[in-house]
């Protein structure tokens, strides 16, 4: 049991993130980027669109038999409610109504969360701002994993339980890294979702809440999509922590894979990150990027070099104003 092979410990480096210096060469050159900081027009559009999507699936899964309202839930649900979390991460930086209405973009964020099953969106957003600010940093950034899990999950076989397992190490890692104290913001959404969870056990009973269960558990791990989980930050060459994917998988999951890009610019919603690599091309041409995050997947499981130890941490000194 243990590390056998690979990595046995983290990448630590002793400079600052990469990000902030690129903005701020960015921005000098480029002005024009700052046009790109605005609200998502058809964000909230696509979101409506989304949750009714899963209400209507499930109206439909009320007869299905148990093994294909499986099926339905990885194949379908499993993408929507993937996609509704990536939502919620853009929704996280204000880019659905602006910075001028924080109060609206995080009850949205609890909107788009209702057919998760579970509370998220406010969790994910207190955490999230750290994992910008604090990239790699240890006991800071919860995205990276544990020793724990650095040390267990090494072999083929642990590190595809380990991928199949993400939603519960995101849920819980947090509490064991980094614990807060819980917001009246997640008391909120904790009781919105127990009342959509209760109305539609009551409407639709039992089968419609496993089919939302099922898709954000599976959905959310050994699944095409959560290879974006890998590729954004896993250290696939040496000195690079940060990548972006630039495939077809970005249309349904709000542009996500364009990662070097967000984190170069977090306040720009994924709709225009695009445009970011188009205006400054030669801040993005030139680095390694993936191209199927499926492969991803493979070379995560198949490679020794890789595994949850793939990671930068840096150590950080605590900021005093927000990001």
């Amino acid at each position: 049991m243990g590390n056998s092979a690979g990595r046995s410990d983290f990448e630590w480096v002793y400079t600052d993130q990469p990000h902030t210096q690129r903005r701020k060469e960015m921005l000098a050159k480029y002005p024009a980027i700052k046009a790109l900081m605005r609200p998502d027009p058809h964000l909230k559009w696509l979101v409506l669109g989304l949750v009714l999507a899963q209400l209507l699936a499930c109206w439909l899964v009320r007869g299905l038999a148990w093994r294909w309202l499986l099926f339905w839930a990885y194949a379908f649900g499993g993408c929507v409610n993937h996609a509704l979390t990536l939502a919620i991460h853009d929704i996280s930086h204000n880019t659905a109504f602006g910075t001028g209405h924080p109060a609206h973009n995080r009850w949205f964020a609890v909107f788009a969360n209702l057919p998760l099953g579970v509370p998220y969106a406010s969790s994910f957003k207190k955490y999230h701002v750290d994992h910008h600010r604090y990239l790699g940093g240890d006991g800071l950034d919860v995205d990276v994993p544990t020793r724990l899990e650095g040390w267990l999950f090494c072999t083929p076989a642990r590190k595809l339980l380990w991928l199949a397992l993400q939603p519960f190490f995101y849920s819980l890692r947090p509490l064991c890294v980094h614990p807060k104290a819980m917001t009246r913001m997640e008391v909120f959404n904790a009781l919105a979702q127990l009342a959509a969870n209760a109305t539609i056990f009551t409407l639709w009973g039992p089968k419609p809440m496993v089919y939302l269960l099922a898709s954000s558990l599976l959905g959310l791990g050994l699944h095409p999509i959560s290879g974006h989980f890998v590729a954004e930050h896993y250290m696939f060459l040496k000195g690079h922590e940060t990548y972006s994917y630039y495939g077809p998988l970005n249309w349904i999951t709000f542009n996500v894979g364009y990662h070097m890009e967000h984190h170069d610019f977090p306040s720009i919603p994924g709709c225009n990150l695009p445009l970011v690599r188009k205006i400054a091309p030669e801040y993005y041409d030139h680095l390694p990027q993936h191209y199927s995050w499926v492969k991803v997947l493979w070379d995560f499981v198949s490679e020794d070099s890789l595994g949850p130890y793939a990671r930068v941490k840096r150590v950080c000194k605590l900021a005093k104003d927000g990001l």
